[in-house]
């Protein structure tokens, strides 16, 4: 039977700590499988090296079941890793509740789809949708939107047009043919109808910004999407070929936008009395393009025109503030997080992060939720990140988020502080090896001025991750050898990795209270128990199990 909501038991046992338990996420760190392309390994990681030898540790799953994915080929990512990591507990997510969805018909019997498809049929318009076209599995899956296209068809629908983001993120950084031509024969199919590809770009130039970091790449991803400015090709095939003909080794999440056009003419402009579906199941990268079709009052760019559309996206990206306002399939409810026991119980906790990973250390940790859960006793701090390729300034902005946790321990303040640093996940998707070496030695830099920190203050410091990353930046072959690319080099893998990552634990004036050898086996929802016992609380009994054994 799960807890009711209430302030969290005291644990008669605990002798105390004179400072605060510190959670460090090293967000994309993980154990890798493979000694070539382990950039954590080939980095110089004195102090992350002197945490793994002299203190408790183990290794924890972050991937597949054990964060609410279909399957354990599934990788995590940095929303259902900070969702784990902040609810204590596995809930189903995105890409398992779509796929149920889908499987079960439930989807196409609610009152949003067959809305938006009663829409077009009745005006005689054209049916959109837009998101990630791959398998990765995180933001979005190609068999999603195939299901959607084929359903269309059943139905009737006469007019589909596909606004097509590239990946070579979450999937091999030049695999776009791979989806795009398959998917041009699946829409040719549908002879009877007209189906096209309409628009695209990479996923990093257009359309996918998240918390406001950069507008102009939704700005760029509208034009291309809604009024059909961009550079013009016959297929999306040719534009592919075209812009890596005119660059070489340029990756897919990178390309320009580019429009479908025939005899000079757009083939899908998005008008008044078209639906819209942004097919997408993850909130982050999917708000600001939903508050462009939406928002009233929309100060971030000219939208030059915006349509009268029926817009829903695949899931509510945003449960408080009700964003979209349609959408296809319920998100998890994830409810009694750690961050609502501790408040309830009275803890003072902060939060900070830079741009990159500000929401995840607040809105996915707090279980999909904005905003604090009591701002007499919570700070959130972000850190503005630089606006510039991340293998430019691998370190990003580590260095002043340390400054300001340093503050926060010093001020005796907090009772609890979280962090997270992008640098092993944002530097390891741009897939260059010797900027990810550079940016955990930055980072790394970093963990032992905490490390002073705490000693100095008398807290405990945690250390773990959301996901692997940077821990497998070459691809493999299934013997395990390395897959080399035309120049001879390795071929970079900029997607997350299947691997587990650390869970460490400091406590530089123990006491005895709990053994110093860790649970094994775990994922890294058991963070939320764990952290609690070590501010000296009983955690919820309905909790994912502790790393700790208390004595």
């Amino acid at each position: 039977m799960a807890d009711t909501m209430h302030a969290l038991e005291k644990n008669p046992n605990w002798k105390g700590r004179r400072g605060p338990v510190v959670l460090v996420i090293m967000d994309g760190v993980g154990y890798g499988k493979y000694e070539e392309g382990d950039a954590v390994k080939a980095s110089k990681m004195k102090y992350l090296d002197w945490f793994t030898k002299n203190c408790p540790h183990t290794q924890l799953k972050a991937h597949g079941t054990a964060v609410g994915l279909p399957t354990d080929d599934d990788m995590g990512n940095s929303e259902v890793g900070h969702n784990a990591m902040g609810c204590g507990r596995v809930f189903a997510q995105g890409a398992k509740l779509v796929g149920e969805s889908i499987s079960s018909g439930s989807m196409f019997e609610g009152a949003v789809w067959k809305k938006l498809v009663k829409n077009v049929q009745d005006k005689g318009t054209t049916f959109h949708l837009m998101g990630l076209v791959s398998d990765g599995n995180v933001h979005s899956h190609i068999d999603h939107l195939k299901a959607m296209i084929t359903q269309a068809h059943k139905e009737g629908v006469k007019t589909l047009r596909v606004h097509a983001l590239l990946d070579g993120r979450d999937v091999p950084p030049t695999s776009a043919l791979e989806y795009f031509e398959p998917l041009e024969k699946f829409l040719a199919e549908f002879s009877d109808v007209d189906y096209q590809i309409a628009s695209g770009g990479g996923r990093m130039y257009i359309t996918m910004d998240r918390y406001g970091a950069d507008w102009s790449m939704v700005e760029r991803g509208w034009h291309a999407h809604v009024l059909a400015d961009g550079r013009q090709f016959s297929s999306a095939t040719e534009a592919i070929n075209t812009y890596r003909s005119e660059n070489a080794g340029l990756l897919d999440q990178d390309m320009h936008e580019f429009v479908i056009a025939k005899d000079g003419k757009p083939v899908g402009p998005i008008v008044d009395g078209d639906s819209v579906i942004f097919f997408n199941f993850r909130g982050d990268r999917s708000l600001e393009i939903t508050a462009a079709f939406e928002e009233d009052n929309f100060p971030h760019f000219d939208r030059v025109r915006r349509p009268a559309v029926e817009y829903a996206g695949m899931m509510e990206y945003d449960g408080d503030n009700h964003k979209p306002a349609q959408f296809l399939v319920n998100p998890p409810s994830i409810d009694r997080t750690m961050g609502e026991y501790l408040t309830k119980t009275g803890v003072h906790l902060m939060a900070i992060s830079e741009t990159q990973k500000y929401g995840h250390v607040t809105y996915f940790f707090n279980g999909n939720r904005p905003g604090e859960f009591d701002k007499n006793l919570e700070t959130y701090i972000e850190v503005p990140s630089d606006v510039v390729p991340f293998e430019q300034r691998p370190w990003m902005k580590c260095a002043e988020i340390t400054d300001k946790v340093i503050e926060a321990i010093e001020s005796g303040k907090y009772d609890h502080i979280r962090l997270n640093y992008p640098n092993g996940d944002m530097v390891g998707h741009t897939g260059v090896f010797n900027a990810v070496v550079c940016s955990m030695e930055g980072m790394d830099l970093q963990l032992g001025r905490l490390k002073a920190a705490i000693e100095k203050a008398g807290g405990i410091l945690c250390l773990t991750a959301d996901h692997g990353n940077s821990d497998d930046m070459y691809e493999h072959k299934k013997d395990g050898s390395v897959a080399m690319g035309a120049d001879g080099e390795p071929k970079p893998k900029t997607s997350h990795s299947l691997n587990p990552v650390p869970g460490i634990i400091y406590d530089p004036e123990y006491k005895g209270e709990y053994e110093l050898e860790l649970n094994s086996g775990l994922g890294i929802s058991s963070w939320p128990s764990t952290l609690m016992e070590l501010m000296g609380y009983l955690p919820p009994s309905d909790y994912d199990k502790s790393m700790i054994n208390l004595k």
